[in-house]
């Protein structure tokens, strides 16, 4: 497949409620099988890739794997896999530098606040979101009335319509145990307009400051456009973060049934990246019960909440994380990488996870509550181990249990809004998966 240089190589297509392309899942069992494979490494991409730039990521993060397993003295049989996923980005985030193949809008320069969506923004929601055209094409429409700030009723017409993208969450669709009653809704789906986008609007001047680059609000750093455009790409990403645990619990979990089935001694390594990571732990919770070859799984800028697998919330303690027994099922380490470079896990996350009508400064916690694993790792989940890059390298590692790694040392490359968020590309975080996995020492 272009870009992919290591072998064997396997996809599983997932559709947005987890149903798998059934000839690629066949495919994979008769990969592992015929080629007598031991361990078989799966990497989950994130919000932000269609198929062409998830390839291309698989590829690049791929590359180092023969080379440092030789290195290291590695004997395992190593196979790969790739899941795609219906996902989509907004093209004014940088990738980290990653090549873009045919398929793939190149990044597009920021615009103006008020000058309409990013190119090749609006085709790239329409193609995950096809029912949702009309509504896509008027909220260009509204983008494109600046310069000035929008009106009272642009800006709720424009906040209406950006939440029609987003699915209404069930009680599976939370990282943490809902309370008792209604089911809460993140208050990017009912708060006030005019708040809300004043709040991104001043979070992305934040992030603009803190990287230097006062290209992203287009010299207009006040508008509030530029919040409006920030609300819709949250009301997208809450779907598509509720779409990344449905094709975790609903798609890769059964899937990795199936595979054990076929090859009961095969041991597996997960990785995910950005929503892929909370992908990947919903895969986790969902494993049945003689599917017991997850071997590791590994986190990267993980963007969902710091206390998923925590078994009591500090803030209410009748409440636990919505992925508290999913460590339990990993023979091993969960590893959660982290970068203080990461802007969109660090000042928008926290932001757009607020549940609707709570006081996140309530017992003094601030946004804390809201933090995501890619931007300070796991939270409130006993014995978890806390390292930098340098000592996580010399290993070895835990052989059990969550482990925080920092990884700010290599994953710092990235402008606002994402930072570095997709920066993952790098022979030190592959060798902390072999690591993860026991495939090295």
């Amino acid at each position: 497949m272009d870009g992919i240089r290591v072998a064997p190589y396997a996809e599983l297509t997932f559709d947005a409620e987890g149903g798998v392309a059934r000839d690629e899942l066949d495919a994979l069992v008769a990969t592992v099988t015929g080629a007598g494979l031991t361990d078989l490494v799966v990497f989950a991409h994130g919000w932000n890739n269609n198929r062409s730039l998830a390839r291309s990521l698989y590829g690049r993060f791929f590359d180092p794997f023969p080379e440092v397993l030789a290195a290291l003295g590695g004997t395992a049989r190593l196979g790969y896999a790739g899941v795609i996923w219906p996902s989509m980005r907004f093209t004014d985030e940088r990738l980290a530098d990653l090549p873009v193949l045919p398929d793939g809008p190149r990044a597009a320069a920021p615009l103006p606040a008020g000058a309409g969506l990013p190119a090749g923004t609006l085709d790239a929601l329409a193609a995950v979101l096809p029912a949702h055209r009309a509504a896509l094409d008027r909220l260009e429409e509204l983008l494109s009335r600046g310069p000035g700030d929008p009106t009272p009723a642009e800006l709720a017409e424009f906040a209406g319509l950006a939440r029609r993208l987003a699915t209404a969450p069930g009680p599976a669709d939370h990282d943490l145990e809902p309370p008792t009653g209604p089911d809460p809704l993140p208050a990017v789906l009912t708060e006030d307009p005019h708040e809300l986008c004043t709040l991104f609007t001043e979070a992305l001047t934040t992030a603009s400051a803190a990287e230097g680059d006062d290209a992203l609000l287009g010299g207009l750093p006040g508008t509030l456009w530029r919040g409006a455009l920030e609300l819709l790409r949250q009301c997208s990403y809450w779907e598509m973060k509720r779409r990344a645990g449905q094709v975790g619990q609903r798609g890769l979990g059964p899937a990795l049934g199936v595979l054990a089935t076929a090859a009961p001694g095969l041991r597996v390594h997960l990785v995910g990246h950005s929503f892929g990571a909370r992908l990947m732990s919903f895969a986790v919770d969902a494993l049945p019960e003689h599917a017991r070859g997850v071997r590791s799984l590994t986190l990267l800028q993980g963007a969902f909440s710091h206390y998923a697998f925590t078994p009591q919330l500090p803030f209410a303690t009748g409440r636990g994380g919505a992925l508290r027994g999913a460590p339990a099922k990993v023979r091993g380490p969960v590893l959660c990488c982290h970068s203080r470079h990461d802007l969109s896990l660090s000042l928008l996350y926290p932001l757009a996870s607020r549940i609707s009508g709570d006081d996140s400064t309530l017992l003094g916690l601030g946004d804390r509550r809201w933090g995501a694993l890619g931007h300070d790792g796991v939270q409130d989940v006993g014995g978890t181990v806390t390292l930098d890059l340098a000592h996580a390298l010399a290993g070895p590692l835990p052989a059990s249990g969550c482990v925080n790694v920092d990884v700010s040392a290599v994953v710092r490359r990235g402008g606002p809004p994402a930072g570095a968020h997709s920066d993952i590309c790098h022979g030190e975080l592959a060798r902390l998966v072999l690591l993860a996995g026991g495939l090295v020492r």
